[in-house]
């Protein structure tokens, strides 16, 4: 019934969504041509601000945990399981103080309206996945962006969306780029919960009805770990926080 229901729902929504998209594209561009970065960041937060409005369309509601472990003033590594790109518009609009900055595939770098012209401009970083030399100084660059402005890089250590809430194997190499290259980081696990609901019976209809919740772990400062205990440390906050 719940599916039946989301068709009509999904068409409005999604309306509304491509609707922020291609206002906001070019008001991004004049922020970011004319204004400069602290503008064009105002104007990425308030296009995440309605885009996550547009999921309340769908019944979708968020509750952040323990937020206020979060560090101030120092560069943050935000590490997360994936589960759908409303992992995304939400880390953006309820993290905006934390300035963050994606590492996301190439293939979003193009032909999306508002979302690859934020992702070429706005700090983030586009990878190859099939071209591991080239992501190396890439995220080598990111962390060096983020130990200079005391912003944050986030990783999504899976690689993939998982489809299920089930977490896949966490990738190692990404995160210890960021860590030798941004000493002064502190690493921020977060468990994030529900969201691959949204996308249960694939990208139309959308499911209804989820509640996503994004927990945030005690923070680790780089500088008083080895990596691979900082990996476990991490790895294993995360995959705790996840409830299936």
């Amino acid at each position: 019934m719940q599916k039946l229901i989301s068709y009509p729902i999904s068409v409005i929504y999604y309306l509304c969504f491509s609707l922020a998209l291609i206002i906001f594209h070019p008001i991004q561009w004049v922020c970011f041509n004319v204004f400069g970065y602290q503008a064009h960041k105002k104007s990425v937060d308030y296009l995440n601000f309605f885009l996550v409005r547009c999921t309340n369309l769908l019944g979708t509601s968020y509750k952040f945990e323990n937020v206020k472990a979060i560090p101030k003033n120092v560069p943050l590594i935000i590490v997360s399981n994936h589960q759908s790109m409303y992992d995304i518009i939400a880390m953006i609009w309820f993290f905006r103080r934390l300035h963050c900055k994606f590492v996301s595939k190439k293939e979003l770098g193009s032909g999306i309206p508002s979302v690859s012209y934020n992702l070429r401009h706005g700090g983030s970083i586009l990878i190859d996945r099939k071209d591991p030399k080239q992501a190396i100084p890439a995220i080598k660059g990111l962390a060096e962006y983020i130990e200079k402005h005391n912003r944050s890089a986030v990783i999504f250590p899976e690689g993939t969306r998982s489809k299920t809430g089930v977490p896949k194997e966490f990738s190692q190499t990404g995160l210890k780029i960021l860590c030798k290259n941004a000493p002064s980081a502190y690493v921020v696990p977060i468990s994030i919960n529900n969201s691959w609901k949204i996308v249960k019976y694939g990208f139309f209809p959308l499911g209804l009805g989820n509640r996503l919740t994004f927990v945030v772990h005690e923070p680790f400062a780089v500088k008083d770990y080895d990596f691979a205990d900082l990996m476990l440390k991490t790895e294993t906050a995360i995959v705790q926080g996840i409830k299936i």
